[in-house]
Formats: structure tokens, sequence, C-alpha cells
């Protein structure tokens, strides 16, 4: 009984030791700059960006492969603080097609429908939604990302997402919009065009 106790014990240090070892030889650096990248990201893991989680997204970014603006859970305060980090021009919050993001959004229980099976709870990735098991449940709009992720889970599509209100805190200046159709616009670049040459 005491030999295999101490046989036990001989074999549970010497594998100890092979871990540890292995550990310090086979470490992976990690780039500082990509770690924080990826402490300034929401961590929701949606996929909204087209990565697979916020870790890739945060590497791509670090490599030159992505975009700082692909982030809609982040928001516009996501965008600067990166631009800030990484030095480099604030550009407007999109997608992947470069459209722009249309402002922040949160989600709503529709609670005379939703049947409490707690799925959309499970699918919170930063514990947004308030409930229990067969009872109603409801949204802390300060706290959801609008990451989107407890929607497909609903199975009597009783979440909508929707956008959020607009207040003194949340209010930006709406991004000029020009058509090149657009007579007045036509008018305005081409007055500009000839103000710049004349005075250069």
């Amino acid at each position: 009984m005491l030999a295999g106790i101490l046989a036990f014990v001989a074999l549970a240090t010497f594998f100890g030791l092979v871990l540890g070892l292995a550990a310090v030889v086979f470490k992976v650096e990690s780039s500082p700059v990509i770690d924080q990248i990826d402490a300034l990201l929401p961590q929701t893991q949606c996929g909204q960006c087209s990565f697979a989680g916020c870790r890739p997204y945060a590497e791509a970014i670090a490599a030159g492969e992505a975009q700082i603006n692909l982030c809609p859970p982040g928001g516009e305060n996501l965008v600067q603080s990166l631009a800030d980090l990484l030095d480099v021009e604030v550009i407007p919050l999109g997608d992947n097609d470069d459209d722009l993001f249309q402002g922040p959004i949160v989600a709503v229980i529709i609670e005379d429908t939703c049947i409490g099976c707690t799925l959309c709870i499970q699918a919170c990735p930063v514990d947004a939604i308030l409930g229990a098991a067969k009872q109603m449940h409801t949204v802390i709009e300060s706290e959801c990302t609008g990451c989107e992720l407890c929607v497909p889970p609903c199975p009597v599509d009783c979440i909508e997402m929707i956008p959020v209100k607009q207040t003194l805190k949340n209010w930006r200046w709406p991004v000029p919009q020009y058509s090149v159709n657009n007579k007045q616009a036509e008018t305005i670049f081409t007055t500009l065009k000839h103000v710049l040459a004349e005075n250069t």
C-alpha cells in the first residue's frame, strides 16, 4: 500500500516537472500590441466583425489585415480608443462593405410573448438579460452591447433589435451625405475646385 502511494507521488512529481518544463520551452510569446487591442474589445465573441472572436480580430488588426471600425458592440468609443492606441486615423464605424453603421442597437424582449426558456440568457455574453425559467425575461439596456447573439436561440422570436434612444449623452452630428447626382452638390464641388485652383 505504501509502495503504491510512493509510486503514485513519484509519477505525479515526474509528470508535473515534465509539464512545467514543456510550458517553459514551448511557450508562445504573445504580442503586447495584440493583448492591448484585445483588452479594448468588448469580448462578446459575436462574430459581427467577420472573425471567430475578439482575439482573432485583435490579431488581424495588429497584422494590418482588418480595419479598426468593424465592431458594432464596441461602438464609436472603441474606434476612437483603437485609433489612439495604434496612432491611426479615426474612420466611421461600419461593416466589411464599408457601409456606415446605422448607430448602436439594443435587444428588447417582447414580454407578452416570452415563454421563459432561458436560451437567450445562456447566449448573452455580457449577462444583460434578467429572468428565470418559465418566467418573463427582460434586457438591461445599459449592459446590452447589441451583439444579436440572443436572437437566433429564441424559439418564439420575441427578441427585437432596436436603435438606442437618442439622448444628450449619445447624440452625434450626422455624417454629411452627398450624392453625385445631386445638382446642388455638384455645384458646391465645382465651385470649391475653382476656388482651390485660383488660390494655388
